[in-house]
């Protein structure tokens, strides 16, 4: 879609000029075809390689939040479909390792994401979390993108959350709370804050000294932050996201007060846990995917204590479609199982793919 608005009549190629032609005298659509002649001009170069460099020079929150909202919708659609995760511990240097794959006919993209999380990265100066997305052509099956998805996983799952809080918080929320300092919170926290308008932000860390990076981009948002006791923290925050890598609840059900959202945005794997299972049966929960929510997300422990039932649970994109209710009340609890699905990850590639060939910031190869 993307290729359209960016069309450039002198530096476009032969091809595609060629095409434009043929549009415009048979009165047919231009859009569609210069799509079309765009796609094949790009094919003909090869594998495309998008950079996380690049990716971060092309993608931002506005297009993460779009790209992952639009595939929330399609998914309760019917109409793009998450394949079955593979997500295991590898048995060296504690990594978990595994793939995320599906196919989305609306946008008609097909990949999977492939990687995981390396704990002793901090000390390696990387990332903990290290992927890569691999985008195929849903037509011939051709491998088409190799694209970084480091930085896209960032994006991709503070837009989740930001998804959540612009259709699940209260419209009056004023007090945004993080639970969690590593890389990926300054990424929610500014996704955040462009959902509602908050008027201070505290935080909770397992190590404080970690909330600085928190504190700095507060600063730049011109917001007051402070770190706070967890405790604390629920008795003040409307808007709540936990990101952390936690193995037991950090959040007492008793301690979230009447019409808070919650997003939690840790739990993506079999045992993890970020809040309290009892605070699931106090809540009205949404989640990205149901099947991941039940088996590997902050619902798996509810579920497993029977405290509430798959029925309980709602895809977020039956309200982003208006087919189910979101929030009902200014005292209803809500919250947001992101369990992160594979194609958040490729519908944010795709896009960011898609730009970066347009500005020619991508590279080429073939097999």
């Amino acid at each position: 879609m993307g290729a359209f608005y960016s069309f450039d009549h002198k530096s476009s190629s032969l091809i595609t000029n060629y095409s434009a032609s043929i549009a415009l005298s048979l009165g047919g659509t231009l859009f569609e075809e210069f799509t079309l002649s765009h796609s094949i001009d790009n094919h003909n170069k090869g594998v495309s390689v998008i950079s996380e460099s690049v990716c971060q020079k092309v993608m931002g929150r506005s297009n993460a939040f779009t790209a992952v909202e639009n595939v929330f919708s399609a998914m309760a659609n019917n109409t793009a479909y998450n394949f079955p995760v593979i997500r295991e511990a590898i048995g060296h240097e504690d990594a978990l390792y595994g793939f995320k794959s599906g196919f989305d006919r609306d946008g008609m993209v097909l990949g999977l994401k492939s990687g995981g999380y390396w704990p002793g990265n901090i000390n390696k100066d990387l990332t903990n979390h290290q992927s890569t997305v691999i985008l195929f052509d849903p037509d011939t099956g051709k491998l088409k993108s190799l694209v970084g998805g480091n930085y896209l996983t960032a994006i991709r799952t503070a837009a989740s959350s930001a998804v959540s809080i612009a259709h699940l918080a209260r419209k009056d929320a004023k007090v945004l709370g993080m639970v969690g300092a590593g890389h990926q919170s300054t990424f929610q926290l500014r996704a955040a804050v462009e959902q509602r308008n908050f008027e201070k932000v505290i935080a909770w860390n397992l190590h404080p000294e970690k909330l600085a990076n928190l504190a700095a981009v507060a600063q730049k948002l011109n917001l007051p932050f402070e770190s706070v006791t967890r405790e604390e923290l629920c008795a003040q925050a409307d808007v709540i996201i936990t990101i952390t890598s936690a193995f037991e609840a950090l959040i007492d059900a008793d301690w979230i007060k009447a019409g808070t959202h919650i997003a939690c945005m840790g739990t993506d794997t079999k045992g993890k846990q970020e809040v309290d299972s009892k605070l699931l049966s106090k809540a009205t929960v949404f989640t990205d995917e149901l099947a991941q929510s039940i088996s590997i997300g902050e619902a798996q422990h509810a579920i497993a204590a029977n405290l509430i039932q798959q029925a309980d649970i709602t895809p977020i994109g039956d309200v982003i479609n208006g087919t189910k209710t979101g929030r009902c009340s200014e005292e209803e609890i809500t919250l947001f199982d992101g369990t992160g699905v594979g194609l958040q990850d490729l519908a944010v590639a795709s896009v960011a793919a898609e730009l970066a060939e347009d500005q020619k910031l991508a590279t080429y190869f073939n097999l």
